[in-house]
């Protein structure tokens, strides 16, 4: 037979500190629905329609029926809603109140870890450290009652924030060319103060907790009292008929204490209905009693399936669950009614049960498939993310586009909400292990481009000083030699840290044109040298304008990359003339150039189309991102094509190698759209051949 705990234990006690007070409530009965009602009937054969425990021998072979099963208050860990249970009465003539109908469990809230887990739906959405603090202030000056699920969500909700603050103050100082080992970080302000408002929040939510002990522990010691008043009066039974007004408001007293100890509750409830049972066995009322406690009984219960009915009007689904429970419990501590009525307004009450237990169940149903349908988004999402090839990243741009695209993921993941909780915190560590994974791949990185762009700066400083050793220098021709060697080494060392790159290219140009400028006073027979260098680099322009791409046999780019280092072998022209040469020798190389990459790229599309095999839908995945990223890099060059405002030559000149940059990635866009027309004809091909076999 199973246990019955008190039923204001269930409704009424406040949980504990272990206890979140949103856990999930489950109402266990039995398939009999009986109850353990108090009967006010003067016979032993009313008497009997009383459920008693199975310790209990009731006096004149009254029967005795089993006790409605355990209600308890449950967390529900993993568990999914239970089902409803609607039974249909027995085929004989219902001799007792059924008991409160399974009511199904809330299913709990996922939650999140690290950067974004974690807190039920009912707490408030923080979006800074202030906010939490001024939070916990609140509740350590205010008058509500404090939950550990509240105190902890908080502390989680403040130091996420803080470590958000300080990731993304680290993600800056490294994008900024700051060492990642000398990084320190961020010191809050606010961190001082939630810790201080925490502890008032800790030691406020003890003394509640203490209180709430201290009045479980004084309502025990009532109902100790009241049980030893009913067994006084059950003991002097030539009283016991001029007692029964005492009893009742003995019952009542009984009703209006709440909760005790959850472990003498079980105790303390067997005993009470032990008494009662006693009472009723003694006691013999009058007809006219008995019909009195009927009625009023009956009203009172009309009224309990009026106020459940109305719950099915409810727009909050959980709330009217619970009122329901309450409702339960106070139908089961309502005494009898006439057996004629028993029936019927148990099965309306019970009808109106199903309705709320029904939508109960479809509520969690719903959040549910949410759920399952979040964890779908949230694992593409990963799978995404671990799909990123960083070994394929060379270049600040390209490790800066990939950003891009994961910063978007990660606004994307923030808009989903909880996967179902047996999930949520795998498929957080997998998205978390994955945007790591990357940050870091992307630190060591920026950390090896600062080491070599740092030994490029001790280098060009290095030639710096060579050429300003050189600069005085009269020996025309040795010296022009070693400058032209040192600009040499110059170009063939990479780029240095940005807020160094125009100092110490100004120094370096400053020393090289000095060397030069003198060079030139000194030698101002050298304008014959110039114009046969001149005529020399007409030659050249010649040669490339003799070159027919699709006539000769060799290839072009050799034949060109002979010329070019000719050209870079003959020495300045005369200033006038400068321009238009190289102006005229740079639209020769556009054009071989150009005809060069064209082919280049249709063999590389004709081998591509070759290669092809199978299912190509990951290479045109991989090809849609090359696209992506070239057209962000093209929209970058176009924009500062578009602010940059020079009026030198060299300005010109560096416009002019801009477009040449631009022209060439937008070929590359070209053979890349290709190459995806290539993979979908391909498909295409596929399908109608598996459409004819």
């Amino acid at each position: 037979m199973a246990e019955i705990k008190d039923a204001e234990l269930n409704a009424q006690t406040a949980p504990s500190a272990e206890t979140p007070t949103e856990a999930p409530v489950a109402l266990e009965t039995t398939s009999s629905e009986t109850s353990t009602e108090e009967v006010s009937a003067p016979d032993v054969e009313e008497a009997a329609a009383t459920a008693a425990p199975e310790e209990v021998t009731l006096p004149e072979e009254a029967p005795v029926e089993e006790p409605a099963a355990e209600v308890t208050e449950e967390v529900q860990a993993e568990e999914t809603p239970s089902e409803v249970t609607e039974e249909a009465p027995a085929e004989e003539p219902v001799t007792e109140e059924p008991a409160a109908e399974e009511a199904p469990a809330e299913e709990p809230v996922a939650e999140e870890a690290t950067e974004e887990p974690a807190a039920e739906p009912a707490f408030p959405h923080f979006n800074s450290m202030a906010e939490v603090v001024e939070r916990a202030k609140a509740m350590a000056e205010g008058d509500e009652e404090i939950t550990a699920k509240e105190e902890n969500f908080l502390k989680t909700q403040f130091y996420r924030l803080q470590k958000n603050a300080n990731e993304a103050d680290f993600l800056k100082y490294t994008e900024d060319g700051g060492d990642p080992e000398s990084y320190q970080p961020q010191v809050f302000p606010e961190e001082a103060d939630f810790k201080a408002a925490m502890a008032l929040v800790h030691n406020k939510r003890q003394q509640q907790q203490a209180e709430l002990e201290s009045q479980k522990e004084e309502n025990y010691t009532k109902k100790m009292a009241i049980i030893a008043r009913i067994k006084e009066i059950v003991a002097n039974s030539d009283d016991i008929n001029r007692s029964y007004n005492e009893f009742k408001q003995l019952q009542q007293q009984w009703q209006d204490i709440k909760a005790v100890p959850q472990d003498k509750a079980t105790d303390l409830w067997k005993s009470y209905q032990l008494c009662v049972e006693s009472f009723y066995d003694t006691l013999k009322l009058n007809n006219e009693f008995r019909a009195y406690d009927f009625k009023k009984n009956l009203e009172l219960k009309t009224a309990l399936c009026e106020r459940a009915e109305k719950l099915a009007e409810m727009a909050d689904v959980i709330a009217a669950s619970r009122a329901l429970q309450d409702l339960h419990q106070q139908f089961r501590e309502i005494g009898p009614v006439d057996k004629e009525k028993r029936e019927e307004v148990w099965n309306r009450f019970k009808a109106a049960s199903t309705v709320i237990n029904r939508r109960h169940q479809e509520y969690f149903d719903q959040r549910k498939k949410q759920e399952e349908q979040n964890l779908a988004e949230k694992t593409a999402i990963c799978e995404e993310l671990e799909r990123i090839d960083t070994d394929s990243l060379k270049t600040f741009a390209e490790w800066n586009a990939v950003t891009d695209t994961i910063t978007a993921l990660q606004t994307k993941w923030k808009t989903i909400g909880f996967a179902p909780q047996k999930m949520n915190e795998k498929i957080y560590e997998r998205y978390r292990a994955a945007c790591d994974k990357f940050f870091s791949l992307k630190t060591e990185y920026f950390k090896k481009v600062k080491e070599t762009l740092n030994t490029n700066l001790d280098l060009k400083k290095a030639l710096c000083e060579k050429a300003e050793a050189l600069k005085d220098s009269t020996e025309w021709k040795a010296t022009t030699e070693a400058i032209k060697e040192l600009q040499k080494q110059w170009r063939e060392i990479g780029t240095v840290p940005k807020k160094y790159s125009d100092a110490i290219w100004k120094r370096f140009n400053a020393a090289c044109d000095a060397f030069f400028d003198a060079r030139k006073s000194a030698n101002s027979g050298q304008q014959s040298e110039m114009k046969a260098n001149l005529e020399k680099k007409r030659a050249i322009i010649e040669k490339l304008k003799a070159i027919v791409p699709e006539e000769t046999q060799e290839d072009v780019r050799d034949l060109v990359h002979a010329l070019q280092d000719e050209w870079s072998e003959i020495g300045h022209v005369p200033f006038r003339d400068k321009d238009k040469i190289y102006a005229a020798y740079r639209e020769q190389l556009d054009r071989l150039y150009k005809y060069a990459n064209t082919e280049a790229s249709r063999r590389r599309i004709s081998r591509f189309r070759n290669e092809i095999k199978g299912d190509g839908n990951k290479l045109r995945d991989r090809l849609v991102r090359e696209y992506e990223i070239l057209k962000n890099e093209i929209k970058t060059y176009e924009n500062n094509l578009g602010f940059l405002n020079l009026s030198s030559k060299s300005g010109n000149s560096l416009i002019e190698e801009l477009n040449r940059k631009v022209e060439k990635l937008k070929n590359d866009l070209q053979e890349i759209v290709q190459k995806i027309k290539v993979i979908d004809d391909n498909a295409k091909s596929e399908e109608s051949k598996e459409e004819q076999e």
